[in-house]
């Protein structure tokens, strides 16, 4: 048997049958197969055959009803952020009424900062991890600017150890025990988004709030990618992007996750807009606002419905399949990927116990940038390329296949 016929009989074979079929896959750019090895979900997911359907469901009550489509659409557009709250939560593993749908990461990553960092005294910095998200850096770092506080002396980046690329759990923790005294805020990222790692959130929730730190995460890859529960693991807030694993669309109306100890808390500070009060007096138009008990006290204007209608199409999809099975389908792809990886000498970077990766590899190469380029054009492999030296393959189990991963691994035997 060829490898090639293996990784057709693991796809026959696997307990989650592939839903490639539920989504639109790109053509090849190059190479002998007419549709693409898609592996860049990582960095924008791929199109649900139903978001079409629910936009256009959305347009044509624009046309039929207009402003009265408000109350009397098929989906009212005035609740229509409400039908997110739901498989949201589920998804993040949070109560409903701690999840809302709104604004983009990095907007909700400032409008939690404003309420939950709170410098003051000796306790004023804030620890993120070295090989954050450039969007994450320059948040923080404006957040620091904004306290009048020196970014440089406030900001702390944790670095791996001499010779590694991902962080160590119990240096994490060894350093919020030794010096979380002075941490007001933590916010790393759920999944590097360059090295694949997944955190162990759960552990590094605990010991911020013991330390007397907020702790936040970064979920841009880890919500539809890995399973959470952040309700449980008591931690303080949380914002994703949907556009990549939640396959939402380019720039898709993101997510928030406020625990309910703080939604249920009048005095958190936060910044203030016209969908942040209580639906039930909104249209009274007072000058006063009057926030619910819940995530949407920190929404500030109505919701985008044409944004958020590919969203729910996702979500009605996760909703279905489930993140166990989603998780146990990505961890038999990553690991085979790796297996072929490791078989032509590959330097992969992404930790290689299952437990700390996502759905995600990322490689080590020489002029990262070229070698997507030939991938895609000799191959009809398409991955991405974080200059200057990695390639990220993202084998996302709603849509790739084992087919696909030989095929990426073929390709990187060729060109390598």
């Amino acid at each position: 048997m060829t490898l090639e016929d293996e990784a057709r009989r693991l796809d026959e074979t696997d307990p989650l049958p592939t839903l490639r079929g539920e989504f639109l896959v790109p053509p090849a750019p190059g190479g002998p197969h007419a549709e693409a090895a898609y592996f860049a979900g990582n960095s924008l997911g791929l199109q649900p055959r139903s978001a079409a359907v629910l936009l256009r469901e959305e347009l044509d009550d624009w046309a039929r009803l207009a402003v009265e489509a408000h109350t009397q659409g098929r989906r009212p557009w005035v609740a229509y952020h409400e039908l997110l709250r739901e498989p949201a939560a589920r998804l993040v593993g949070a109560l409903p009424h701690e999840v809302v749908a709104m604004n983009s990461l990095t907007v909700n990553l400032h409008l939690m900062m404003a309420s939950f960092y709170r410098p003051a005294g000796t306790r004023t910095r804030i620890v993120i991890e070295d090989a954050a998200f450039p969007s994450d850096s320059y948040a923080v770092a404006s957040q620091a600017v904004h306290h009048g506080l020196d970014p440089s002396a406030t900001v702390v980046r944790l670095r791996p150890r001499d010779g590694e690329d991902a962080l160590r759990t119990e240096d994490v923790l060894a350093f919020l025990g030794r010096e979380g005294g002075t941490v007001a805020l933590v916010l790393l990222g759920g999944v590097n988004y360059l090295t694949g790692q997944l955190m162990d959130m759960e552990a590094i929730t605990k010991a911020g709030r013991a330390a007397g730190a907020v702790v936040g995460w970064d979920l841009a890859h880890a919500a539809g990618n890995v399973p959470l529960r952040l309700h449980d693991w008591d931690v303080d807030f949380a914002a994703w992007c949907t556009y990549k694993y939640l396959n939402g669309g380019p720039g898709a109306v993101a997510g928030c996750f406020v625990h309910e100890r703080h939604v249920r808390d009048a005095a958190v500070p936060k910044l203030a807009g016209w969908w942040g009060t209580d639906p039930a007096v909104r249209f009274r138009m007072d000058p006063d606002i009057a926030p619910p008990a819940s995530a949407d006290a920190w929404q500030l204007s109505n919701p985008p419905i044409m944004a958020l209608a590919p969203v729910l199409a996702s979500l009605e999809i996760f909703d279905r399949v489930g993140m166990d099975a989603l998780r146990a389908k990505s961890g038999r792809l990553t690991g085979y990927l790796a297996d072929r990886l490791a078989g032509i000498g590959a330097e992969v970077v992404t930790p290689s116990d299952p437990a700390e990766r996502g759905a995600q590899l990322s490689v080590r190469v020489v002029d990262a940038g070229g070698l997507v380029r030939r991938l895609a054009e000799a191959h009809g492999v398409v991955a991405d390329a974080r200059e200057p030296d990695v390639v990220r393959l993202a084998p996302v189990p709603l849509y790739c296949t084992f087919h696909d991963c030989h095929r990426a691994a073929a390709a990187l035997a060729d060109l390598l």
